[in-house]
């Protein structure tokens, strides 16, 4: 497709010439209007002199006779203008006047009409037009008196004739605006275009161009490259846990068939064999929890469990969650509190957030425990729930060595485990979870200092995701 033919076939062009169309008629039918309505204003104004001026002579003949009328005729007859005079008999016998010939039966018929005549002076064959009445006085005598239509027809041809130049101009124009419109657009279209030809290579990293005028094309890329971003993220994130999934979880995978193999070559007995299936249903069960927090991520972030979202309570959740892992925080020699008082109504999955908390509970146990304590301090875990404005805060507080502030972002991440906990079991999982989750209702998880120790909230609105807005 030629160049100008990808511009004429666009939706600017088009537009253009459709809005041009109706103009032009509407135009052209306030033109004709205003034309019409000059010709019949002109019309009017003349039928009104003419009919002053014919029942004025009538009078003068009332009062002087034929004689009087004919002399009056005749002076005004003299007067250059366009007004025609004609006093004839009963037979036709002109008397006096400026009209030299008129088509037969006009002067038969009184009134007012429109016809063609010729003036005295001129030869034959030089036709005019105009506006005569005819009045039939006593004695048979016949009075016209009429005015020429060329002033007129003159102005009707002026108006039209403007109008046929202003609409040939709009016409121009209008064509000329819509190429220059077509092809500013076509121009960011096209640059659209080879950016997102370039993102579907395979080159994510490529952006809508944004003009700044802020019109529609821009909204559009705004909200386009917000979305291109978020796949970007998406994609790393696919990768990065890609990765992840094969070197984390090729190590106890590993470790298991080596288990296998081993009792399978050395055990002597069946208390062997029990052992060594054992560890490795144990291992097993560790591998499941991985892929069950990776299923319950992925869940989170596609938003699939919104249609399981109602109305519970956040502080119901905070106690069930203090008494489940209350017996481990005691085996560890920890003191598990959990401030929550009154009903904190919140919107959401009841089945996410608990283990969004329940997986900060079981960070903040696991770190927490064989930390020095601090003098006149108490090595507790703390598990608050509370308001804040129109957002519902869910706090786990701990006395560990906690998170630095510039290895945070990191922390969220899938399968990420910080040199600190490299000694410890885990998947590097858990704040991957509670991220996920805070952001499918419409929140976010905060890591903030404990002085000692890590504070993790889980922000989400009352409403939900809905209320999040």
């Amino acid at each position: 497709m030629t160049a100008f033919a990808k511009l004429f076939a666009t939706t600017a062009f088009r537009l253009t010439v459709i809005y041009l169309i109706v103009f032009a008629l509407f135009a052209a039918f306030l033109l004709a209007y205003f034309a019409l309505n000059t010709r019949r204003l002109v019309t009017e104004q003349m039928t009104q002199t003419v009919d002053a001026e014919i029942y004025g002579l009538a009078e003068q003949y009332n009062v002087g006779g034929i004689r009087r009328l004919v002399l009056i005729v005749e002076l005004r007859s003299q007067r250059p203008g366009s007004s025609l005079y004609l006093v004839t008999t009963r037979a036709g016998e002109s008397l006096a006047g400026n009209v030299g010939s008129l088509p037969p039966g006009v002067l038969d018929n009184p009134g007012l009409t429109e016809t063609e005549y010729r003036r005295l002076e001129e030869a034959d064959g030089a036709a005019h037009h105009a506006l005569v009445r005819v009045l039939e006085l006593p004695s048979g005598f016949r009075l016209l008196v009429g005015r020429d239509l060329e002033e007129r027809e003159r102005l009707y041809r002026v108006v039209l004739s403007a109008g046929r130049w202003s609409a040939a101009i709009v016409v121009v124009l209008g064509l000329a605006g819509g190429f220059f419109l077509s092809r500013r657009m076509l121009r960011r279209v096209d640059a659209m275009t080879e950016t997102t030809r370039k993102i579907m290579d395979g080159d994510l990293s490529g952006r809508l161009p944004v003009g700044g005028s802020g019109d529609e094309l821009d909204r559009l890329a705004v909200n386009l490259n917000a979305m291109l971003e978020r796949i970007e993220a998406l994609m790393h994130g696919l990768k990065e846990v890609s990765d992840n999934i094969a070197h984390d979880l090729k190590t106890p995978l590993t470790r298991l068939r080596n288990r296998c193999e081993e009792a399978l070559r050395t055990a002597r007995g069946e208390t062997d064999y029990r052992a060594a299936m054992e560890a490795t249903i144990e291992e097993s069960d560790n591998l499941i929890r991985t892929f069950n927090a990776l299923l319950m991520i992925a869940r989170a972030e596609s938003g699939q469990a919104r249609d399981n979202m109602a109305e519970f309570d956040a502080a119901e959740i905070a106690r069930d969650v203090g008494e489940l892992y209350e017996p481990l925080a005691e085996e560890r020699g920890l003191a598990l509190r959990v401030e929550a008082e009154g009903p904190i109504p919140v919107h959401g999955s009841r089945e996410l957030i608990s283990q969004a908390l329940a997986n900060l509970v079981d960070n903040a146990i696991k770190y927490s425990t064989g930390t020095e304590r601090a003098e006149g301090g108490e090595m507790a875990v703390v598990i608050h729930a509370s308001t804040e404005g129109e957002q519902v805060l869910l706090t786990v507080a701990d006395r560990g060595p906690g998170i630095p502030e510039e290895l945070r972002g990191r922390a969220v991440e899938r399968f990420t485990r910080l040199e600190q906990s490299r000694s410890l079991p885990g998947s590097g999982l858990g704040l991957s979870l509670a991220a996920a989750v805070a952001r499918l209702h419409g929140g976010e998880l905060r890591l903030q200092d404990n002085d000692p120790g890590l504070k993790a909230v889980i922000a989400v609105p009352r409403g939900g995701p809905q209320g999040a807005g």
